[in-house]
């Protein structure tokens, strides 16, 4: 007789529990049906901890072992199945309770095979061929006798095989949970609280773009709960919306009066209270079926929706990220009411837990459930009740545009109990960063290079930096990377020349090169504001219009008046050239060169160069000429004078070296700054944007710049496959270096570049001149036998260094242009200054 396979459903995220005998085959049915990492073996965690899967008295130890496993798996969102005979209900009792902590649900599955089969099975076993007669029927009979309670235990499924044929020809298939809709993309249109205003509800979805309930570009709209009670016309509600969900062009999540409504609608006794009243009347106009549709309605809504690759979640009253995707009465308590703290307020209304503050989840939460005036966002959450019930408004968000579309209220249909707050749960800003965001061993996942670590010693330092000499970090949207220096060169007299970085990018498949010219100054990023309501608006600092800052995230200039001066003259330049309105932005955050390097390196300049180049100047003239003198007389000292006249000539080249990039200044004069990346504007980062076009659009803000302030930087294009083109580029940093320019740094004209591999390709290389690298390396440093030292330079770790500072920089970028929650950018941000803690070469 043919047995017809069994299909047993299980969900995708659950605790699986085999339940059956010894020798019923529950290893050889795991093994088949899921992977070897899902399953944890009782008999394999006994061997664990006691080298011998037999050894029965280590089972208290190896089932803590399984324990302890199975709850790191379901924290971290893995299926977990359990492979023991689990026959007895204590220990059945213990993994629903796993489950249950979880919020994940239990499923068993027994394993009823035939008595015969099972001890002929573990009599062919050679480890098991001395197990007792009476093992097996005893542990029959405790199966039998729970097979009937397993539901009552907390199993939420329940899959019985009966016979070892059975069991053979089962087949397993995961199902998704129903709050699991990752794969649906959107684009999506999220509307608050409706409370029965049907009419203002039609307006909303007409400024949308819905047609009877339909939108033409295919957008999904997505309802928050609470479209029942208070309002004019529950009904006409009810009927829009179970029409579009029935349709397909909506989704919508309960709210606590529609877990009301629908005991009432079961029949159960409930308080006609906050609204309901005013539902029963309005329903009672309607026809038992509607009615019936209604009750069916309710009753198929889902806690909670995870959407667009689990990067949004849609529930009625918020949840934190350890319940997205779970399915338990918990997170369904929690997704209708929110998390209630016991008390009540003066109004007699449930003080509820501000769970926003403290939200650190990469997926948006958009929930509704408590009124509010505005709808704003708070740590990646945004609530959409803005009282239209209560005379406020009705509000949707554009997902993923992050976009508020509102419509106001008729009237004011329901007195509220209480005024509508002044503000979203938390405040407007909560408590945006916290010491757990930052502090110990950290992993940033970024888009462009992976997982980034960060060692606990460097967030230790650059909190030591961040927290006493940065500025506040919600000026600190980004900080810029270091720089790779090009690889050693072989060109006889120079320790970096062009040919190796266009030979770098040519062997990594870039083609088009940029060479910018780099400015002898100091790194300096500027956030600058239209004025300082919009810097308020935006980045919450009040009396600022932006600011200006060093690679470590401290202020250039101590005097805030002065910073505040030259953010007026970058505003100025911007307006002149239409930037405001040509990105539809508030502000602009720049990438550039603030020079003259003595304006930062002041400090360094006295007590390390000029000292040097001071102490060479008073001791190599004499030494020169006590040698001549000596010579004169006829010693033969010529060797060590040539020697001492070449140390002083070197010496008098480091001391011009450093003075071409001091000069005086009084306050703003001779300060001259060179921005060379529109780095972001409002909504969008612009680091993808070709270096070419990002030229010539800052050569334009230097053109309206009256004041003298923005310098223009110098750039050649250099095809790297072309001899020609290489021999101009090489030419041309060369003059530019005779001419007492530091170098150049060569750049993919193309930017975000990656390899053949999909590596990100460095984002630039800086060659820096002859010259220039005297005051770096020391007057000598180009005397055969130093520069031979200098070429076994190790340059690995600073050019990963430069990449992985590089993909958190761009990682910030993306998230401040996503709008994501200030500790989100932070979090990037930061992971750059800790990188800058790891030990390198300074010279490189």
């Amino acid at each position: 007789m043919t047995t017809i396979p069994r299909t047993l459903g299980v969900p995708d995220l659950s605790l699986v529990v085999l339940i059956g005998t010894s020798g019923a085959g529950k290893s050889t049915f795991a093994r088949k049906n899921f992977r070897t990492t899902e399953v944890i073996s009782s008999d394999f965690c006994r061997g664990l901890v006691a080298d011998d899967e037999n050894d029965q008295s280590a089972t208290p130890d190896a089932f803590d072992l399984v324990h302890y496993i199975a709850g790191k798996r379901l924290a971290a969102g893995r299926l977990t199945v359990i492979d023991a005979t689990n026959v007895q209900p204590e220990a059945r009792r213990q993994l629903v309770r796993i489950a249950r902590e979880h919020d994940v649900l239990p499923v068993a599955i027994v394993l009823d095979v035939e008595e015969r089969i099972c001890i002929a099975r573990n009599a062919g076993r050679p480890d098991r061929a001395d197990m007792p007669r009476h093992v097996i029927p005893r542990q029959r009979r405790e199966l039998r006798r729970g097979l009937r309670g397993l539901e009552r235990e907390g199993f939420r499924k329940v899959h019985f095989l009966k016979g070892a044929a059975e069991v053979e020809t089962a087949e397993v298939v995961l199902e998704k949970r129903f709050n699991d809709l990752a794969h649906l993309t959107g684009p999506f249109d999220i509307i608050g609280d409706i409370h029965g205003c049907a009419g203002e509800l039609e307006t909303l979805l007409t400024k949308l773009g819905y047609a009877d309930g339909v939108h033409p570009a295919g957008r999904t709209a997505v309802f928050v709960g609470d479209l029942v009670d208070r309002g004019p016309d529950t009904p006409g509600v009810l009927r829009r919306v179970m029409s579009m969900v029935a349709a397909g062009s909506a989704l919508c999540v309960p709210g606590n009066h529609e877990n009301k409504l629908g005991r009432y609608l079961n029949g159960r006794k409930v308080q006609h209270t906050h609204g309901l009243a005013e539902t029963i009347e309005q329903l009672d106009g309607e026809s038992d079926e509607f009615r019936a549709r209604v009750q069916q309605f309710i009753e198929g809504l889902v806690s909670h929706y995870v959407l667009d690759g689990g990067r949004l979640v849609v529930c009625h009253a918020g949840l934190p990220e350890k319940y997205h995707g779970r399915q338990s009465g918990r997170v369904r308590s929690h997704a209708l009411y929110g998390d209630t703290t016991g008390e009540t307020d003066e109004y007699g209304l449930p003080v509820r837990y501000p769970w926003a503050e403290d939200y650190r989840g990469r997926a948006a939460v958009v929930y509704g459930h408590t009124p509010v005036p505005d709808a704003t966002w708070l740590n990646n959450t945004i609530c959409l009740d803005t009282g239209a019930v209560f005379g406020g408004k009705l509000t949707a968000l554009r997902w993923p545009e992050r976009e508020l579309v509102d419509v106001p209220a008729e009237q004011v249909w329901y007195e509220p109990v209480k005024p509508l707050r002044a503000e979203a749960p938390g405040g407007a800003e909560g408590r945006p960063l916290d010491l757990g965001d930052v502090h110990g061993r950290r992993i940033i996942q970024t888009n462009h290079h992976g997982r980034i670590s960060v060692r606990e010693e460097n967030a230790a330092a650059a909190l030591e930096v961040m927290s006493r000499f940065a500025l506040d970090p919600r000026l600190l949207p980004y900080l810029p990377p270091t720089m790779a220096p090009t690889a050693t060169s072989k060109e006889e007299g120079y320790l970096e020349h062009p040919a190796e970085a266009f030979a770098e990018f040519r062997d990594a498949g870039v083609r088009q090169v940029v060479c910018e010219e780099k400015h002898m100054g100091s790194r300096a990023v500027v956030l600058v504001c239209r004025d300082e309501e919009a810097a308020a608006k935006r980045f919450g600092i009040a009396n600022v219009s932006g600011a200006l800052y060093t690679r470590t995230g401290r202020p250039f200039f101590d005097d805030a008046a002065k910073t505040e001066a030259l953010l007026d003259r970058v505003r100025a330049a911007a307006t002149g050239a239409g930037l405001w309105d040509e990105y539809a932005t508030d502000w602009l955050l720049l990438d550039a060169e603030l020079l003259p390097w003595s304006l930062k390196a002041g400090g360094l300049l006295r007590s390390q160069y000029a000292a040097v180049g001071a102490a060479a100047g008073a001791a190599l003239p004499a030494a020169v000429a006590a040698l001549e003198q000596a010579a004169a007389r006829g010693v033969d000292v010529a060797e060590l004078r040539d020697r001492q006249r070449e140390r002083a000539v070197d010496a008098s080249a480091f001391t011009d070296a450093y003075r071409r990039y001091c000069w005086p200044v009084d306050g703003l004069d001779g300060v001259r700054l060179a921005p060379f990346q529109l780095l972001a504007t409002e909504g969008a980062s612009h680091a993808a944007l070709p270096h070419d076009q990002q030229l010539a659009l800052l050569d334009r803000l230097a053109e309206h710049d009256a004041s003298g302030l923005l310098r223009r930087t110098g750039r050649l294009v250099v095809d790297t496959e072309d001899e020609a083109s290489v021999a101009a580029g090489v030419k041309w940093w060369l003059d530019l270096t005779a001419a007492g320019g530091e170098g150049m740094v060569v750049k993919p004209l193309q930017a975000l570049v990656r390899d053949g591999n999909n590596r990100l390709v460095q984002p630039g290389v800086k060659v820096r001149g002859r010259e220039y690298l005297r005051i770096i390396y020391g007057p000598e440093y180009t005397r055969p036998d130093q520069l031979s030292r200098l070429r076994q330079r190790f340059l690995g770790h600073k050019r990963s260094l430069a990449l992985r500072e590089h993909a958190l920089g761009l990682e910030a970028l993306d998230r401040l242009a996503a709008g994501e929650p200030l500790w989100r950018v932070h979090e990037a941000v930061f992971a750059v200054l800790a990188l800058e803690s790891e030990p390198v070469d300074p010279r490189l």
